[in-house]
């Protein structure tokens, strides 16, 4: 709990998965410019059954939510965030 608190001070945001697993490739050795590539390979299977589902359907599936943010926002770079 420390450390999702420290990341969420810090980014707003709470670590998922992806987090914890950046820690343990980190600990390994991996390169960190294979982080995407790991993080990618363990979501293909989930992405190609939601593709097979919706061939097999003939149903395009698009959830059902309502944009409520604020429109016309000025964009800031990442830098300056």
């Amino acid at each position: 709990m420390k450390i999702e608190n420290m990341v969420f001070e810090k980014k707003k945001i709470y670590p998922n998965v992806d987090f914890y697993a950046a820690v343990a490739m980190d600990a390994l050795g991996v390169s960190k410019e294979f982080f995407p590539l790991f993080f990618a390979s363990s979501r293909i299977s989930g992405w190609v059954a939601h593709v097979i589902e919706q061939y097999e359907d003939a149903v395009l599936l698009r959830p059902s939510a309502d944009y409520v943010g604020e429109f016309g926002k000025q964009f800031v770079p990442i830098e300056k965030r």
